[in-house]
């Protein structure tokens, strides 16, 4: 990653350390994902020993998942300030220590503040970050790499329940959450992974130029450096919230939204669903397992199949098509009584979640290019987060109201069918037309610059001085070149630009 490192017109490498990125991010995926639904096995015990209702329990998972998606923007500030591995480093250390420190709770609202607010910010800062770092390892296996790190989710969900539960025979609540404080540690190390990949031309290793920590890593990652006013240092913008004017990305976020509004309801309420339709209890819980092992399945075999020439141009079709036909296996299972009914929902459902959980960040990465990919990965887990608070306490409170399970698959089904329905008909008439537009080549002349992502710098067609690299940003690739400037910060006419 010095002077030896790749030259300009190199892209992701696609393979080399980015399989042990892969591999990190397949753990991190899994802790996010996985842990906050495995500390359920412990509400009983919590009951029991703080006099507490299941409801009061619960908050304890909904606090963590709610840090995990509501800190999104927060988590894109620190990566572009910081870099990703540092965050990832001490979100491993902030999830470890919040079980460690929930293991001395003497009562709820300790349990809150420290396995919840702690360890979900924890694992909010080790998320974002892999999905960003990931996408700059991979461009042209991006979906296949997407599908393999999602699968983490319901391998460490079918792993990390049996494991609580054994935890928790043996040492106890206390005990166990002590050592899945250790547990997390592990992410700490996924951490350590994440070094940067190798620049489009040489740099020195660690710092730039200016002697900034990190921002090495932060041009890597495709943030958009700016020079200040006075021609010094150069300052970052940290949330780049002007992607909201982008239209692909209000397509996907509304997308999103009524997405989560219904889309973990029948898994959240499938074992109860299964026990008041008289299915026995060991039963009903293995249909859990049959949606994670189908699950499991589903998520690398979708990413290979997106990554194929033909299809990844229509990857937000592909998307849109797993969200209608899992809304579709909502409606259709709603009056399903007997057990084999019950299997074949969980067949369908399982293969339909695996390929919106498979799809979901590929999506977002077409739509907003991997440059912009930090911030608006942030701010849609900020809209996400919002719509899963809403979601699944609005259906368990409708089940308490009528008694009633048919109602609420059904209303799930509907909306997560919306959302597959909202996100085809959007991309084809809102944004087909403005693709059309954008890849036409620029007829302008030359010495002007928007500022969006598609504009080419305008030194780009001047002269350079004799063994000087080219700094405009490289055309075949998403990600702008470290050493491209804004707009704002090219050369003045009559000056000569500077060597790199």
């Amino acid at each position: 990653m010095g002077a030896g490192g790749p030259r300009r017109g190199a892209g992701p490498p696609d393979g080399g350390w980015g399989w042990a990125v892969l591999g990190a991010c397949f753990v991190v995926t899994g802790f996010a994902y996985g842990f906050p639904k495995a500390v359920s096995v412990f509400f009983r015990a919590l009951m029991r020993d703080f006099g507490a209702g299941y409801s009061d329990t619960a908050w304890v998972s909904s606090i963590m998942l709610a840090m995990l998606y509501g800190t999104g923007p927060v988590s894109s500030i620190l990566v572009t300030r910081f870099g990703c591995r540092p965050v990832m480093l001490v979100g491993g250390l902030l999830a470890s220590a919040g079980m460690v420190l929930a293991s001395f709770a003497t009562r709820l609202l300790e349990l809150y503040l420290t396995a919840g607010v702690l360890t979900g910010l924890g694992l909010a800062l080790n998320f974002q970050p892999s999905l960003i770092m990931l996408g700059l390892y991979f461009e042209r296996r991006r979906p296949l790499a997407n599908g393999l790190a999602a699968a983490g989710s319901p391998v460490f969900l079918s792993a990390l329940s049996p494991l609580g539960q054994q935890l928790l025979e043996h040492f106890g609540w206390r005990g166990g959450f002590l050592l899945l404080g250790g547990l997390l540690l592990h992410c700490c190390a996924c951490g350590a992974v994440m070094r940067p990949p190798p620049g489009p031309g040489p740099r020195p290793r660690g710092d730039s130029a200016d002697g900034a920590p990190g921002e090495a890593e932060a041009e890597r990652a495709g943030l958009r450096l700016r020079e200040a006013p006075s021609g010094g240092r150069s300052r970052r913008r940290l949330l780049d919230v002007a992607v909201c004017a982008d239209r692909a990305f209000g397509v996907y976020a509304i997308t999103k939204f009524l997405m989560a509004l219904g889309l973990f309801v029948p898994a959240i309420l499938l074992v109860n669903y299964a026990k008041d339709a008289g299915v026995p209890d060991a039963d009903a819980a293995f249909l859990l397992s049959i949606v994670g092992f189908v699950d499991i399945v589903a998520r690398p075999a979708c990413g290979a199949l997106a990554g194929l020439a033909r299809l990844r141009p229509h990857v937000a079709y592909l998307f849109s098509l797993a969200l209608m036909a899992n809304g579709i296996t909502d409606l259709s299972s709603a009056r399903a009584r007997s057990y084999g009914a019950l299997v074949a929902f969980c067949v369908a459902f399982g293969l339909s979640y695996g390929m919106v959980g498979a799809l979901q960040f590929e999506v977002l990465m077409a739509a907003v290019g991997s440059h912009r990919f930090p911030s608006a990965l942030g701010l849609v887990l900020l809209v996400e987060a919002v719509a899963v608070l809403i979601g699944p306490p609005s259906a368990g409170r409708l089940v308490d109201a009528l008694r009633n399970y048919e109602v609420i698959f059904y209303l799930a089904g509907s909306e997560v069918a919306l959302a597959g329905v909202f996100m085809a008909v959007a991309t084809k008439c809102c944004l087909h037309g403005r693709r059309s537009q954008d890849t036409r080549p620029s007829q302008g002349a030359g010495g002007t610059a928007s500022d969006s992502e598609d504009a080419e710098a305008p030194g780009d067609s001047e002269a350079l001085p004799a063994g000087a690299e080219e700094p405009g940003s490289l055309e075949a690739r998403e990600v702008p070149s470290p050493g491209a400037a804004a707009p704002e910060a090219q050369a003045e006419p009559g000056r000569e630009p500077k060597p790199v």
